[in-house]
């Protein structure tokens, strides 16, 4: 959803204004409040990244399901012509062993890793921001910080949407696990009416004053790792304190006329997307393009996720425990030889796809473009809506079941269907493998697009193709967020998921070619497109997102 018309003491929203007029900023998130602090900060001065760390702050208290500090994610900056990836995904906890989540046969026991106090590694999200503003940041700790501790304390009203999602979420937990106590803290939301998490605020003030020691050691520290030997959980207060974000180097890889630049391992993303990218247009330059949205057109794009999610299973995990072949994967010469595989006939039966070489999906996405061209594109997450179910008890907030993304028994699938082996095994002190693809586009060094969203393995499909709609079919931003999206990742065998609006002769010949149809949305989609010297943003209108673009008149001394 896009707002046109929107005004702060030094800015306006407009939809058409070209860049030689006063200078541009846009803003994509996924609730109104996180837009409102973000687009507070950039006009103040603030730069894109001080945007970004105020808004994450305040998802963590207006969007529960995603939005938090007690989960992790991935931060993607493009700033003064550098690109920058900031790795804040959780590690598992010292006592934390690759056979957890077996019985004694062998076999996986349901719901361990989804639900309760060891579903839950060590939390990132609070460390990487400190580490975003120690390196980018302009407008000080505090302050960004302020927007997230008033809302938590003074509290804000619960949208129709969240309240149901909360309620049904309350009831679905119900038993799962002892230390299961979403209800008592989230149960009791109501449509309208406000809701305040002074535990959380108190929280959100040590961190505010405190930096990331208001997290990690101390106080909040104390009652986190008390809280886990009550309920027999893994995390102490030694794991906290040997928690350390990593700046990484992105995936930057060259695309038609532009570069793309894209989460790194230990997310799957960054490559996956190049990959489906590069063999796409491998695919049609011996091809005709089909019509978009088509039979032919999915089934092509299928073909290669196959090959995607077959390299997803085999090569990549966390690269400070596993060598991840990056260079190989995205050199041209396999992209060719992959693309060359490709059946545009038919359906390559999924047991013969095997690795080349020798993520409900309540994860949540931002992005962000300021007035001097800078962007951030930051994904983070609790994994499932709401997480493990558990709050910490005295702290206030939602613990991750980002257990789950590691591969708890090789060819056993994930709650998101997707495989995994050695590269994903848990082990101590590591990053479990994720699907989160925060993008940048860039074309000479220019911000071209800002793309991301959240929805388990189904991120990859929904970056890939915002960028086809996008550069290939030229779309507006609210196009490219809304147009029906599909995905299809190897196994479920020969499963595509979809959005309502394929046509029903596209449905037929899918299924007349053997594909299982599963209609079922996914995905909330926040980009920025420039089109024409002009920022166009937009949120999937299926979401609670709201996006701005803003007109930054030039009263400040920064912006002159």
């Amino acid at each position: 959803m896009r707002i046109t018309v929107f005004s702060f003491l030094l800015f306006f929203a407009v939809s058409s204004v070209s860049l030689a007029a006063p200078r541009q900023a846009a803003v994509a998130m996924p609730d109104r409040f996180s837009a409102e602090v973000a687009s507070e900060v950039l006009a103040s001065g603030g730069n894109a990244v001080d945007a970004a760390i105020a808004a994450q702050f305040v998802l963590a208290v207006t969007l529960p399901e995603a939005g938090n500090i007690g989960g992790g994610g991935f931060m993607l900056v493009h700033k003064d012509g550098e690109q920058y990836f900031l790795d804040y995904r959780e590690m598992a906890p010292a006592a934390a062993r690759r056979d957890m989540y077996l019985d004694e046969e062998g076999n996986v026991i349901p719901d361990l890793s989804l639900y309760g106090v060891l579903a839950s590694g060590v939390p990132g999200t609070v460390a990487g921001m400190w580490q975003a503003h120690q390196r980018h940041g302009t407008k000080p700790w505090a302050e960004l910080l302020a927007p997230a501790v008033k809302l938590a304390a003074q509290g804000f009203a619960v949208s129709a949407p969240l309240a149901h999602y909360a309620a049904d979420f309350a009831q679905e937990v119900e038993g799962k696990h002892p230390s299961v106590n979403f209800a008592r803290y989230f149960g009791a939301m109501q449509a309208g009416e406000i809701f305040r998490q002074p535990e959380l605020a108190a929280t959100l003030r040590r961190i505010r004053d405190l930096g990331p020691d208001g997290f990690y050691r101390g106080e909040t520290a104390k009652i986190i790792a008390s809280f886990m030997r009550e309920n027999r959980g893994l995390i102490t207060e030694a794991d906290l304190a040997a928690y350390e974000a990593k700046w990484r180097d992105p995936i930057v890889a060259d695309w038609r006329d532009m570069q793309v630049v894209s989460a790194a391992p230990p997310s799957s993303g960054g490559i996956a997307v190049v990959q489906w990218l590069k063999m796409y247009d491998r695919a049609l330059a011996a091809n005709d393009q089909p019509a978009h949205n088509s039979a032919d057109y999915l089934h092509l794009l299928a073909e290669v996720g196959k090959r995607v999610f077959a390299d997803r299973a085999e090569y990549l995990g966390d690269p400070d425990f596993y060598p991840v072949p990056i260079s190989e994967l995205l050199a041209d010469e396999y992209i060719a030889k992959r693309a060359g595989e490709l059946n545009l006939a038919a359906i390559s039966p999924t047991p013969a796809i095997q690795p080349g070489l020798p993520e409900s999906e309540e994860t949540t996405h931002f992005s962000i473009v300021d007035q001097w061209g800078n962007a951030v594109s930051n994904t983070t997450t609790i994994n499932l809506g709401f997480g493990s179910g558990v709050v910490v008890e005295g702290a206030g907030f939602l613990l991750n079941d980002e257990m789950d993304d590691f591969s708890a028994k090789p060819g056993v699938a994930n709650v998101f269907g997707a495989l995994g082996g050695e590269a994903n095994e848990v082990q101590p002190f590591k990053r479990m493998l994720s699907s989160m693809s925060p993008t940048i586009v860039l074309r000479d060094g220019t911000v071209k697009m800002v793309t991301g969203s959240p929805g388990g393995t189904t991120i990859i499909s929904s970056v890939y193709q915002s960028i086809l709609n996008a550069v290939e079919f030229g779309m507006d931003a609210q196009q490219v967020v809304d147009t029906p999206r599909f995905h299809h990742q190897l196994w479920p065998r020969d499963v595509i998921r979809h959005h309502g609006g394929l046509d029903a002769s596209t449905r037929e010949k899918l299924q007349e070619m053997g594909y299982k149809l599963d209609r079922r949305g996914f995905g909330d989609l926040q980009v920025i497109v420039e089109r024409d010297g002009q920022l166009d943003a937009a949120s999937q209108s299926s979401g609670r997102g709201t996006a701005r673009v803003l007109t930054m008149e030039c009263l400040l001394e920064s912006c002159m």
